[in-house]
């Protein structure tokens, strides 16, 4: 995108919506409940050690925020939108969990981390940035061996897709897999399956969705002489407009697992 486009985007995807991509807390939850049952919180990160957890490409972090009270654990969250960190801070002060809480601006392409230096990679709605295979590798890089990482991905959930779908995605996500190619990536890169499900539709409606075309509603009115703007409006509102037709042959599905 062009300066002027990148910054339009980032007005529409304001730091006061409550998400910028499919989840919910309680999904996050699950998936942390199945990396770490209840009563195995510290398993493999040594007698006495604190987990170390990092949030990659963590927006303003509504997942932080579950992981930060569920874990106590300092978490280095980690995005290229300064504004959207700002956020995270605020909700984590918000939320009494800003004292373990580390947020860093950085491109997820250029992290300089030291390999091996995370109990637990966390990354919802953003690895698509590396494309899902590389940012296995990345994720599992950092991991300290035994470590853990879960992520969501966008895939195919039946197979042939009509031609309008598949075509969207031809063009805007070319890198779309379906779940057993996703599973044949994970352990191809050497880390272990512990478990994945796919995110509800209300993870994308309800909590997504909605309040992203409120947002809309908002900005045609306000830029109904912006012919541009008006184009990336209804770009967004096209997607939305996709999931609400197609939503049975496409999702988001979590991938919980351990590096071998």
């Amino acid at each position: 995108m062009e300066v002027m486009e990148m910054e339009f985007f980032y007005e529409i995807f304001d730091p006061s919506l409550p998400r910028h991509g499919p989840g919910d807390d309680k999904w996050t939850q699950k998936a942390l409940e199945v990396l770490l049952p209840p009563g195995e919180k510290r398993r493999g990160t040594g007698e006495g050690r604190t987990l170390k957890v990092l949030d990659l490409g963590c927006g303003t972090g509504p997942q932080t925020i579950v992981l930060a009270r569920a874990l106590g654990s300092p978490i280095l969250a980690v995005d290229n939108h300064e504004p959207y960190l700002a956020e995270l801070r605020r909700r984590a002060q918000a939320t009494g969990v800003l004292d373990v809480l580390e947020t860093r601006l950085a491109d997820m392409r250029q992290l300089r981390l030291p390999p091996g230096s995370f109990d637990i990679v966390w990354s919802e709605g953003a690895l698509y940035v590396l494309e899902f295979t590389k940012g296995l590798e990345v994720c599992r890089d950092l991991l300290a061996p035994g470590g853990l990482m879960a992520v969501t991905e966008l895939c195919w959930l039946r197979p042939d897709p009509p031609q309008a779908c598949r075509t969207y995605f031809e063009r805007e996500y070319p890198a779309i897999m379906d779940i057993p190619a996703n599973l044949a990536a994970i352990e191809k890169s050497g880390l272990e399956i512990v478990g994945h499900f796919t995110l509800p539709e209300s993870s994308w409606l309800d909590n997504y969705y909605a309040p992203l075309e409120a947002r809309l509603r908002l900005l045609r009115r306000e830029y109904a002489t912006d012919p541009g703007k008006l184009e990336m409006i209804e770009g967004v509102q096209a997607e939305i407009d996709l999931y609400r037709r197609y939503s049975s042959w496409y999702g988001y599905e979590f991938f919980m697992m351990r590096r071998q």
